[in-house]
């Protein structure tokens, strides 16, 4: 598959974009680059965390997503709301009324995520009862730590959790029931995951463990958000007892950070936002947490909380969020001898293993490859090694490796220029003295 912006979530407008650099600096895998005063990004490298989205001071960052309009496509639509969404609209808007809002803006039919997630965490538990394998397992749930993963860690593929997430499981769950219940075909029904992430679009569209997603599309909270706000206001309160009902309160947790491991009997650790992430995946590519039986990894600072398709401030999201956790005291809502019962069955199991995907090497032939990293150790010798980014590179380490791939002139270099033309003018001098 060629590497372009259709297969990722994220694209730079021109338009907007004045080369700023912002992105380029923040991107934790040197995908982008400042060429005539323009960034750009090498989806070759790119793994959709979405940083430079939430950087970019010019909004010349632009998420790739299902818009509204295309809800029209299909006969039957169906919103499954990250339980991020709870956290949007301050701590006076309960659940219910949240859920209510977003069907009458254009759904059939809103099934919470949060249910869901309460039986993704029993599955999580079911599969470390009863597996001896190298630890830590990984959490599948965030699809950027799995092309994280795939391209930085290739190695550790086989420790991630073959457990789909809970948007696949809803959706799988939903377009049987719906099909069946309502005598609706299933190619007549859309099922939209309303997302605070971008990439979210990536795993629907490339799904990394399965033949197709059981998802449509992902629909931004941003996109949604003005609309549920005017439902809101013209809404009627809803009692407590109303709102309990439909609500998972360990499932609300899968929000914020640790929220896997509510539920899981064994030693765990979580960890958000994408440098932090990439620490500690080094450590397990090292060996160093044998004693840790599975690790939640999150790319976004806060977890999913901390989206950049968010509006609400993550950390007002978070007291929000909190309050609501609190509100629920752990409710549960799903049987567990069901959820053994359909693991035992495979229902939560990947389809598809996860294989590695490693950035491409500076050259296919090993031969040419062994002597362009002699040329890029040769480049990183020659450059000033302050990582001013005046090239269009990142850092100089970055500059050399472009240069070895033919994507990059030495000349690029600002400081290169300047000590060159300083000798040129010395030379000049020296035969032509005054």
């Amino acid at each position: 598959m060629t590497e372009t912006s259709k297969s990722h979530s994220i694209k730079i407008d021109e338009e907007d974009c004045i080369g700023c650099v912002t992105c380029m600096k923040t991107c934790p895998t040197k995908a982008i680059r400042a060429r005539n005063k323009k960034a750009a990004i090498n989806y070759t490298r790119c793994v959709d965390c979405g940083e430079c989205l939430r950087v970019c001071p010019h909004n010349a960052v632009v998420p790739i997503l299902t818009k509204t309009s295309d809800l029209k496509k299909f006969k039957y639509k169906v919103a499954i709301p990250s339980p991020v969404l709870h956290s949007q609209f301050g701590q006076n808007m309960m659940p219910n009324e949240i859920l209510s809002a977003l069907k009458d803006i254009g759904f059939d039919y809103v099934y919470d995520q949060t249910i869901t997630c309460e039986m993704t965490t029993l599955a999580i538990d079911e599969y470390l009862d009863e597996n001896k394998l190298p630890v830590p397992i990984i959490s599948s749930a965030c699809p950027v730590v799995v092309r994280l993963i795939q391209r930085l860690f290739p190695s550790l593929c086989n420790l991630i959790l073959p457990i789909e997430p809970p948007r696949e499981i809803t959706a799988k769950i939903l377009r049987e029931e719906i099909s069946r219940k309502d005598n609706i075909p299933k190619e007549e029904i859309g099922i939209f995951h309303i997302t605070p992430c971008p990439a979210k679009m990536v795993s629907i569209n490339y799904p990394a463990s399965l033949e197709r997603s059981y998802l449509d599309g992902a629909i931004s909270i941003r996109e949604i958000y003005n609309s549920m706000m005017m439902k809101l206001k013209k809404s009627e309160p809803l009692s407590l007892f109303q709102v309990q009902s439909r609500i998972s309160g360990i499932g609300l947790c899968w929000a914020v950070p640790g929220g896997e491991l509510r539920g899981v009997s064994h030693h765990s650790v979580s960890v958000a936002g994408v440098y932090d992430t990439i620490k500690i995946l080094k450590d397990v590519e090292a060996g160093k947490l044998k004693n840790i039986k599975y690790l939640e990894c999150l790319i976004c600072p806060d977890g999913c909380l901390g989206g950049p398709l968010t509006v609400e401030n993550r950390f007002v999201a978070k007291s929000n969020i909190m309050m609501l956790i609190r509100m629920y005291h752990g409710k549960k809502s799903v049987n567990p001898n069901t959820v053994k019962q359909l693991y035992k069955e495979g229902f939560f199991s990947f389809e598809n293993k996860v294989e590695p995907k490693p950035f491409p090497p500076l050259d296919e032939n090993r031969l040419r490859a062994l002597q362009k990293l002699k040329e890029k150790e040769k480049m990183i010798k020659r450059l000033p090694g302050i990582d001013c980014g005046v090239c269009g590179a990142p850092d100089c380490k970055t500059f050399a490796d472009d240069i070895a791939r033919g994507e990059a002139k030495l000349s690029d270099c600002h400081f290169i220029n300047k000590k060159r033309k300083r000798n040129i003018n010395h030379e000049k001098k020296k035969n032509h003295p005054a």
